[in-house]
């Protein structure tokens, strides 16, 4: 069920009594107590169970009523702790009521099955944790899942539920969807309540979500918004981003973008120039502004951390001053440059990644001829989107072999014509979801 049927199908199913919310959930609880991946970090087993049964009984309603979700574990959830996968938050007191983002979900009938697994603090592109374990990739289980939404990639590439929330500061939902093959995005900065999410850098966090169709998707994206999207199937201008988002990019990824492109009959290129420049000021941000928000609690635990976060969080808060003050500088002068693009084009299209999953064991990637950390450098693309502000949905390309995703790009206001053209590829099979295995 929860793992065959899309979450609108689910929903449809429930509310014509064909299946029970119960028989859905009691499936995914199944599924997420045994998970093989490392994606869970929690389930609350209980609860969802008695919620479903409230669906069943009519007491609960909604669009998406009776369907599992879950969540990565720097969400608030009312009566447990929020780890945001640190050990040393393990006795910190928990949440009195639910982030706003899971409130909205659960207010439209969705069932909470768990939390899930990330980096530490969400530091990281991989979901290796040194506490809570590594997320493995349901596709190839020897090979990294992405992160730091890791865990909610996995859960929903794996059927375990349908959909998920996650987080994206530099890339943490686009990086684990490319690699997982499943839906995510990244909404405009400020489209979706940060209330309750734990943070990580408030300048460029978002809340984000997965799903295994475009659809659901966008459903999913409609309740975290808090408002119904409108596209009237507008003709939409379209190019890829060459140069710096080429540079790196592995056969496949190349080759992902050359797909879409092909199947939209455009060869328009948009160049960027800045791209690496504002690749390096969001990772300026990011160390700065990380560092100093833990750098009261690195001076007392340091021991307590994740041991290849800390070290990244202090080198952060050691930068100077006015290292971080030019980088801020330059988001605002990249930002201007970047939204000029759209004078000429609707749409941009890059790698989500400069490759498909890496194996664990390695742990690198090619970056300019040379292994590099997968940890820090699987968002190269993404992070160089981020600082921009602008929506980005994660689109996996329909394939056989190992998952890999597109950013495709478009300024605030355009999310519903975006939507559309996403429905309109995944009907041809350019886009969708391949469950792992290949099973249809």
């Amino acid at each position: 069920m929860s793992d065959t049927l899309s979450a609108l199908d689910l929903a449809d199913a429930i509310a014509r009594r064909e299946i029970t919310a119960e028989a859905v959930v009691r499936q995914a609880v199944e599924a997420a107590l045994s998970d093989p991946f490392c994606a869970f970090t929690r389930v609350f087993a209980s609860e969802a169970v008695a919620a479903a049964q409230a669906v069943d009984r009519g007491e609960i309603s909604g669009p998406l009523a009776g369907v599992p979700f879950a969540v990565k574990d720097l969400f608030d959830v009312a009566g447990q702790v929020t780890t945001a996968g640190a050990k040393l938050r393990l006795g910190a007191a928990a949440a009195t009521q639910d982030a706003e983002v899971v409130r909205r979900v659960k207010a439209a009938g969705a069932v909470l099955i768990g939390t899930l697994n990330m980096d530490e603090f969400a530091y990281g592109f991989a979901t290796v944790n040194a506490h809570f374990g590594t997320t493995l990739n349901p596709h190839d289980p020897s090979r990294l899942a992405g992160g730091s939404s890791g865990g909610s990639a996995a859960a929903v590439a794996a059927g375990f539920v349908p959909l998920s929330l996650g987080s994206d500061t530099n890339g943490s939902v686009r990086v684990p969807a490319s690699l997982c093959g499943v839906w995510g995005m990244r909404p405009a900065q400020g489209a979706v309540p940060l209330s309750g999410v734990f943070p990580f850098v408030e300048a460029l966090d978002t809340v984000g979500p997965f799903a295994r169709s475009s659809r659901d998707l966008r459903r999913l994206y409609e309740v975290l918004a808090g408002e119904a999207l409108t596209g009237d199937n507008q003709p939409l201008r379209v190019a890829r981003l060459d140069g710096f988002f080429a540079r790196n990019a592995a056969p496949e990824a190349v080759s992902a973008v050359d797909t879409l492109m092909a199947h939209l009959g455009g060869s328009a290129v948009a160049d960027l120039p800045q791209a690496e420049a504002g690749r390096s000021a969001g990772f300026v941000m990011t160390a700065a502004l990380g560092g100093a928000l833990h750098l009261d609690t690195l001076r007392g635990r340091a021991q307590d951390y994740d041991p290849a976060v800390r070290d990244r969080l202090i080198a952060g808060a050691m930068l100077p001053a006015a290292v971080l003050d030019k980088a801020l500088r330059y988001r605002d002068h990249y930002r201007k440059i970047f939204y000029q693009l759209f004078d000429q084009f609707d749409v941009l299209i890059t790698p989500a990644t400069p490759c498909s999953a890496p194996l664990i064991e390695a742990g690198t990637i090619l970056i300019d001829g040379k292994p590099a950390p997968a940890r820090a450098h699987l968002g190269i693309y993404a992070q160089a989107i981020s600082l921009t502000g602008v929506p980005v949905i994660a689109a996996p390309l329909k394939t056989e072999g190992l998952p890999i995703g597109l950013q495709i790009i478009t300024r605030p206001g355009l999310e519903g014509a975006l939507f559309d053209l996403m429905h309109r590829l995944e009907d041809a099979g350019v886009l969708g979801f391949t469950p792992p295995g290949g099973r249809a």
